[in-house]
């Protein structure tokens, strides 16, 4: 294979001729630029030679950006590659590659930012980009950036084998199988689509206080959408998977589900039920429920809508916001979960956060600048989009401790309610936690049992007051694999979140009759 220059490659596949499984050929050998050691490495040279940058070229970049009496200045350099196919009813129907590639400047100077990018990773580029972000400050000192010194990663999701490496021969017939698979499952299946994403991303943080961090992280998604007919009604529905993890993980074991759901999700309404709306009982399903804990709670215990007194719990800290049964994590380090970093976007170390135990809130989810203002450590909540975005804190993998009840007794106790089985298409008010969210897949709870499905359902409540009518949590905690991208601020990113089984003891339920 010939050899080809960085900005040689990016402008042929921005032009629409890299196909999926691109392998990235900045060198004349292209498994050099992705050996092994750039997984989880124990220096930065891997990345700095991946990137072409040296030491001394980033700390003449961040003395341009502290040289108008910044406080602090980090660099964020990444490299994304990304592969799309979809299969429809078989056929191969698109296939396409994406790259992106560049660095971020922030300079912060006491509680403001100055930001830049570039995609050009020349010494002359970065220096302009440098100058920009300089001018959030205005002082006469300038302070010289550290010595960088490397932070070797954790290693959450290791894969056997790069994504690079996978070519699309590899993956056609993953998809075949799914598409199999959907088409059997029920004979009132009339069309079946099968996304299939996988990304690669490198990334290293470097900060003018000198600590240098980098990380490998791999992402599969897999989305399978199927319509079905029956007696000339038709219905849809979807189910998706989407962690960090390499080919091996693709076994029947973990990609059958994702087929069955889809088809259990979409011809269940063929006999779902309208729903006389109402406040009721509402049990949340384990797994993909956890939606609603996301949007409606857990933005609210983002630390930059508390220092600005945005939130409901900007007063809360220490104080009783749910039951003594009632815990909520946000997690960066749960293995291979969609939402799980080794190192956040500030190279702070990841962590699993209690923000709720035994009813009690004990923290916000941090970046630097709002630990900085609390007086606190960050808690590996700095994230962004991509290097053309400055980090915010953002929520990882969020969700409810296991609780001392089990799924059984819960049902049980409902006379007359709604399970809730997975939403779709919310609104939330991140302020006072206000939500609407859509029923994609639920049932009425009769008696003390689990009876038909419904349709056409929304709830209707507020966040942080739904959070004090939990009155029973189960011990069956499940972290939904659908995962998401969260957005906020103008950015995206994945996300995943869960519950246990959990009774909510009224929720206003949207329905018709």
């Amino acid at each position: 294979m010939s050899s080809m220059t960085r900005r040689s490659f990016l402008k042929t596949s921005a032009q629409g001729l890299a196909v999926a499984a691109v392998p990235v050929i900045f060198k004349a050998n292209p498994l050099a630029a992705l050996s092994s050691p750039l997984l989880n490495p124990d220096s930065a040279a891997e990345y700095y030679e991946h990137f072409e940058v040296s030491e001394e070229i980033i700390r003449k970049v961040m003395a341009s950006a502290l040289n108008k009496g910044g406080d602090y200045c980090d660099m964020f350099f990444e490299h994304t590659i990304s592969n799309t196919i979809l299969l429809e009813d078989d056929r191969v129907d698109r296939a396409y590659s994406n790259v992106d590639y560049g660095v971020g400047i922030r300079v912060v100077e006491n509680d403001q930012i100055g930001y830049s990018f570039t995609e050009e990773l020349n010494p002359a580029a970065m220096g302009d980009a440098a100058r920009t972000a300089a001018n959030i400050a205005n002082q006469s000192r300038s302070i010289p950036p550290a010595a960088l010194d490397f932070r070797k990663a954790a290693d959450f999701y290791p894969i056997e084998t790069l994504w690079e490496d996978v070519g699309i021969k590899d993956k056609i017939p993953i998809l075949r199988k799914l598409n199999e698979r959907v088409w059997s499952r029920d004979k009132r299946i009339i069309n079946a689509r099968v996304y299939f994403v996988d990304t690669s991303t490198y990334k290293m943080i470097v900060r003018s206080d000198g600590v240098v961090g980098c990380d490998y992280q791999p992402m599969i998604t897999i989305y399978v959408l199927c319509t079905a007919e029956d007696k000339g009604k038709r219905e849809q529905n979807n189910f998706s998977m989407s962690v960090r993890r390499g080919i091996d993980h693709l076994t029947s074991e973990n990609l059958n589900p994702i087929a069955d759901e889809a088809v259990r999700q979409t011809v269940l309404l063929f006999d779902a039920v309208n729903l006389e709306g109402g406040e009721m009982e509402v049990v949340l399903a384990a797994g993909e429920s956890g939606i609603l804990l996301h949007e409606a709670i857990g933005h609210g215990m983002e630390a930059d809508f508390n220092r600005k007194e945005e939130s409901i719990f900007s007063d809360k800290i220490g104080k009783k916001v749910a039951e003594n049964f009632v815990s909520i994590v946000d997690d960066g380090t749960y293995p291979g979960a969609r939402g799980t970093l080794n190192l956040d976007d500030e190279c702070n170390s990841t962590r699993k956060t209690y923000l709720v135990k035994d009813g009690i809130l004990l923290s916000y989810m941090h970046d630097a600048i709002s630990a900085r203002h609390y007086k606190v450590e960050p808690t590996g909540n700095g994230r962004r989009q991509s290097f053309r975005y400055p980090p915010i804190p953002r929520m990882r993998n969020t969700y409810m401790m296991p609780g001392p009840h089990t799924k059984e007794e819960i049902i049980s106790s409902v006379k007359k309610g709604l399970y809730a089985e997975s939403f779709t298409n919310g609104e939330v008010l991140i302020g006072p936690g206000d939500f609407t969210f859509y029923l994609s897949s639920g049932y009425l709870i009769e008696n003390g049992k689990i009876t038909r499905p419904v349709k056409d359902v929304n709830l209707i409540g507020n966040g942080p007051d739904v959070l004090t009518r939990v009155v029973m949590v189960a011990d069956d905690l499940k972290l939904s694999e659908g995962g998401g991208t969260c957005g906020k601020g103008g950015q995206g990113v994945p996300v995943s979140m869960g519950l246990p089984t959990v009774k909510v003891s009224s929720i206003t339920v949207g329905g018709r009759s």
